[in-house]
């Protein structure tokens, strides 16, 4: 059997990444810095993760403070939610950016919502409860 075990995406600031997905509910799960290797890896999802739900892996490697390219084949995490606008809302009073405000998406009735951490990565919020 296999399950999705996480996403990993590099960060210039780890603190602000972290700071961010906060805003969405996620907290840091653990940690773990590799000196020989100059990097950190933060851990981040929802409650103790005890059901097994993907996570975020958090990259940051020392010293690095210029642009990571996104990359062409990435799209977005999928994070669902209770009320998508109050988590705009969040989003925006914490700074953050949104891209397309809380609404049904095209076709469709279910809301949904996009959001960019710190690093441009894009997140669909899709309202789920």
């Amino acid at each position: 059997m296999a399950s999705y075990l996480h996403t990993m995406v590099r960060v210039r600031n780890l603190d602000a990444s972290i700071a961010f997905y906060k805003l969405l509910g996620m907290h840091e799960l653990r940690r773990r810095d590799v000196p020989d290797g100059k990097y950190t890896l933060v851990f981040i999802g929802y409650a103790d993760n005890a059901a097994g739900q993907a996570e975020i892996e958090l990259t940051y490697n020392w010293g690095h403070d210029t642009e990571y390219e996104v990359g062409t084949g990435f799209g977005h995490f999928a994070v669902g939610v209770s009320d998508v606008a109050a988590v705009v809302d969040a989003v925006r009073v914490g700074g953050g950016k949104v891209t397309r405000e809380a609404g049904p998406v095209k076709f469709g009735t279910t809301i949904i919502a996009f959001v960019e951490d710190p690093d441009g990565y894009k997140i669909e919020l899709i309202q789920r409860f």
